[in-house]
């Protein structure tokens, strides 16, 4: 599967790769030889922390670079009257009258704590393409669906400004 992604999202995992091989690699290997420096290994935590975290590094640099390699870019250009990538979008949930303000984004700027919402979500496949005063219907699950309507649409672009999710 390719995952859809920006230009700015591509610029983006690549200065995080070049972050993560210049300075924090070479920081992890210093860390990893001091805990080794400090004796038996077999009973040394902080080397088997060190050592965890020198990994981890290596496997977001590996993810990362198999994302770039395999991403399709996308525009972010939307009619001006339908929901599209970046866009802030108000809505009304028609069960409880509820209004709230949601962003749509790529996958890899997910936070759907802070009202930022994937793409690729059930919600935000839904919301994509409508207009302001569209009832549109949500499932949730097989067994749960709701249903919401597009108050407003504020046209929003590529910020590059919104981080990339961490993992």
């Amino acid at each position: 599967m390719h995952d859809e992604l920006t230009q700015v999202d591509i610029k983006k995992m690549r200065e995080e790769i070049e972050y993560r091989k210049k300075v924090l690699t070479p920081q992890l290997k210093e860390h990893l030889q001091a805990a080794r420096d400090l004796g038996d290994l077999s009973e040394n935590d902080e080397y088997r922390s060190a050592k965890r975290e020198l990994n981890k590094n290596y496997s977001r640099i590996r993810y990362l670079t198999a994302m770039i390699e395999t991403a399709v870019i996308i525009d972010v250009k939307s009619p001006d009257d339908r929901v599209g990538l970046f866009d802030k979008v108000t809505i009304r949930y028609e069960e409880d009258d509820e209004v709230r303000t949601v962003a749509i984004v790529t996958t890899l700027r997910n936070d759907v704590l802070n009202g930022y919402i994937s793409k690729e979500s059930p919600f935000g496949k839904a919301l994509l393409g409508h207009k302001v005063g569209d009832r549109i219907k949500i499932d949730a699950s097989a067994d749960y669906s709701y249903y919401v309507v597009i108050e407003k649409i504020e046209k929003g672009h590529d910020d590059e400004s919104l981080e990339i999710s961490p993992y």
